[in-house]
This record gives structure tokens, C-alpha cells and sequence, in this order.
């Protein structure tokens, strides 16, 4: 389903649904939640904490620590916040509960595309959609005489520009962590592509020529960024945006907001979202959802109090405060100019991240492996065939090749 269909499913919606003021519960159950630490999850475990006894932990590192906190017996956690890719470890855990029984008796304001199902059971709500699309300066490209670019080549010929005229410290920022955000930076690269991840029996399939493609424009945008880049994340390219050190980044559409935060941010007004560059095939993204899962290991009691602590904090009350955190799924929510670059990007064709066990023991394979290419210390090639080694190691040994 794309991210254009989903947003207007909420806006159908929004006309029908209750709100209320604050919390309409008063939960005496301890509980804590453990997701990322970006605005719309502030704004969310914000609204829970207005329910009582409820403390949450919004952790950038939350995916490395989510699958052992929640096989903990009890749950370190009650309430988890995910995405695609990172439910799956507690998926095939078994670490997280169906919820139909609670959708039926406490979700009676969610909306069908909010409801996440695998094998026919009810596994996360989905409380909004998120994409990776270019974020720009327009006074800067206004000031250079530069259109808003459309495609890698394009994007490129912006940063020599902006380079040369040297008015910011970095044309380019990007999300080159090693591990889990190089590996998306590929994806995203791969599937602008056109490539395809996984074949017939679990096989790799990234060594081919659109895999070589996806790696070259990646070092193609080192020339142009922080030379730290190795260790940028989402949160840093955020904040090179917010202290006017970079002009252009393929970057999260929940950091959208915060570009326009008064209170931490210089460049309000600035920046302007449109869609993810396009590779030869498609935009160079992927879409994504984010929303809540339940512990398996805790008493019904808890988890009936979790679900709707977590009700209280994805209502429409908490998007009529927030509505421009992210492009959320929920009852009231207007798109506006923040949301144009998700809305563009998936317009234009952009894929769903492809979930899976095998892709997410690809992913971890990617980011592991690529920082060997665009240090120098291997060709593309030689790249991609030890992350195809790595990943059929680590395939074989998790049962998925025989």
C-alpha cells in the first residue's frame, strides 16, 4: 500500500473520531514503552504519560536493544515502538502479542490501514508513515540560481555549486552510520535502482551491476559531506540541518519538523521538502510505517492497560497538538507543507521496504560491509560479493538456506 493511499485514509476518517481533552484514563499499572527518539515519539509517549504511571525510554539504539529487553521474562518493557524492519527479531521471538481481542474491545477509533497483520492476527498498530526524500535550503538554491533537483545527477551538480560558492560548511548531509543507517542508505540507493535483495531459496542477489550503481553514487555523496560521516546518523544530519552546516539531505520525513523548530533550529523557513531523488528505475527510498507493539511476557492485566495507555497516546487529540510531528495515520490529521516530500516520494513510485527475516539479516550485512568501499579499502565488487559471504553465513546458521 502506498504512503499516498494511507494518507488518505486518515483524512476520510478524521471527521468521525472523538477527541478528548488529556487523558481519558487514569492507569495505575506501571508501565514503560522503549522506541526511537524522534518528535512524533516524544509527542506520542507524551500523551501516554498524561494517562499516570507510565515512564518512556526514547533510545536512538532502541532496535539493538529491543529483542532482548522484550524476551526478558517479564517484558522490561510493556509497549514498543517499531517500523517495518525492526518488528520482525520480536516477531519471529514470539516476544510480541496478537492484539485482536484488544483492537475489538479498546480500538474502536483506529482506522483498518493502522491495523499491522501477519498470518491473519493483529501484530502492531500503525500510527504513521515515514520515507527518506530530499530536504533542501530553497534560499540557498534561490540565492545560486539552482531548480530543485530531481535526481542523483542532478543533486550532485547542486553540490558543486553550493561547493564552490561556499556558503555552508558541507553541501550534503546523509545517514552513513556503519551499521543499520549505511545499510538503508544502500537500500535506498539499490531500490532507486531497481534491484531486488533476495532470490529463489533465500539467495542474495546486490553483486550486479545496479548494486556497483548504488555504491558509486553513495561515494559519489562522501565528496560533498562531513568527513565524519561514518558516524551520521539520523539525528546528526537533524542537527547539521538546524545549525546551517549543510544545505541538501535524502533524510527521514519525521525530521521534517524540527527544521522549524524556533527553539533549536536556524534555518526556519529555510527548507524545503520534495521527493527522494530518483535513481534510473524509481525514487531512492523506501517507505516506511512506524507504530506500537505488546509484550508477549507480561499478564493480561498489564497488557490491557498498555493498549489503552497507548490508544490515549495516538488519539486525535494528541495529532491536533502535533500535527506536523510526522504523517500520521490517525483521525485528524492534516497534511501539510512537511508532509509534501513523503507525499512526492511515494507519488513517484517509491517501494516499501521489503520486510523480511532474510532482509533483515541482509541489512545488518550492508551496513557491516559497505564502510570497506567507500573508506578505499575494497572495489564495488569485491563489496558486494563478501556482503553476499556474510549474509549466506549468517542465513545458513538462522535455518533460511540449506
Amino acid at each position: 500500500m502506498t504512503l499516498k493511499t494511507l494518507m488518505a485514509a486518515a483524512a476520510v476518517a478524521m471527521s468521525s473520531t472523538a477527541a478528548f481533552a488529556g487523558c481519558a484514563i487514569d492507569n495505575t499499572v506501571p508501565l514503560k514503552s522503549l522506541s526511537a527518539g524522534f518528535e512524533a515519539w516524544k509527542a506520542v509517549t507524551d500523551a501516554m504519560g498524561e494517562c499516570g504511571s507510565f515512564e518512556a525510554s526514547l533510545d536512538q539504539e532502541f532496535r539493538e536493544k529491543q529483542p532482548e529487553a522484550f524476551a526478558a521474562d517479564p517484558s522490561l518493557y510493556q509497549i514498543g515502538g517499531v517500523a517495518n524492519s525492526t518488528m520482525i527479531p520480536l516477531l519471529n521471538a514470539g516476544s510480541i502479542r496478537p492484539l485482536d481481542d484488544l483492537v475489538a474491545k479498546y480500538g474502536q477509533n483506529l482506522t483498518p490501514n493502522q491495523l499491522i497483520r501477519v498470518d491473519g492476527k493483529v501484530m502492531a498498530i500503525a500510527m504513521m508513515v515515514n520515507a527518506q526524500h530530499m530536504m533542501y535550503r530553497s534560499d540557498i538554491l534561490d540565492d545560486l540560481g539552482i531548480a530543485e533537483p530531481t535526481t542523483w545527477d542532478e543533486v550532485f551538480a547542486a553540490a558543486e555549486t553550493i561547493q564552490a560558492a561556499g556558503v555552508v560548511d558541507y553541501p550534503l548531509g546523509g545517514t552513513f552510520k556503519t551499521g543499520w543507517n549505511l545499510g538503508e542508505e544502500f537500500v535506498n540507493m539499490y531500490l532507486g535502482e531497481g534491484g531486488s535483495f533476495i532470490g529463489e531459496g533465500n539467495m542474495p542477489t546486490i553483486n550486479n551491476a545496479q548494486g556497483v550503481a548504488a555504491l558509486e553514487t553513495m561515494k559519489a555523496m562522501t565528496a560533498y559531506m562531513d568527513p565524519e560521516y561514518l558516524v551520521s546518523d539520523s539525528t546528526y544530519v537533524q542537527q547539521q540541518f538546524q545549525q546551517g552546516k549543510i544545505a541538501m539531505a535524502n533524510l527521514w520525513a519525521s525530521r521534517a519538523a524540527a527544521m522549524d523548530d524556533a527553539a533549536e533550529s536556524q534555518v526556519v523557513g529555510m527548507v524545503t521538502m520534495s521527493a527522494a531523488p530518483n535513481g534510473s528505475a524509481a525514487p531512492a527510498s523506501s517507505l516506511w510505517w512506524d507504530g506500537l507493539v505488546f509484550a508477549s511476557n507480561m499478564s493480561d492485566a498489564e497488557a490491557e492497560a498498555a493498549f489503552q495507555v497507548a490508544m490515549e497516546g495516538i488519539d486525535s487529540d494528541m495529532v491536533a497538538a502535533n500535527n506536523d510531528a510526522a504523517v500520521w495515520l490517525i483521525p485528524g490529521y492534516t497534511p501539510g507543507k512537511l508532509a509534501a516530500g513523503a507525499a512526492a516520494t511515494a507519488a513517484n513510485g517509491a517501494a516499501p521496504y521489503p520486510a523480511s527475516g532474510p532482509m533483515g539479516i541482509m541489512h545488518t550485512a550492508l551496513g557491516n560491509g559497505i564502510a570497506d568501499y567507500l573508506n578505499g579499502a575494497k572495489d564495488a565488487e569485491t563489496t558486494l560479493a563478501d556482503i553476499e559471504a556474510a549474509y549466506l553465513t549468517a542465513a545458513k546458521e538462522a535455518g533460511l538456506v540449506q
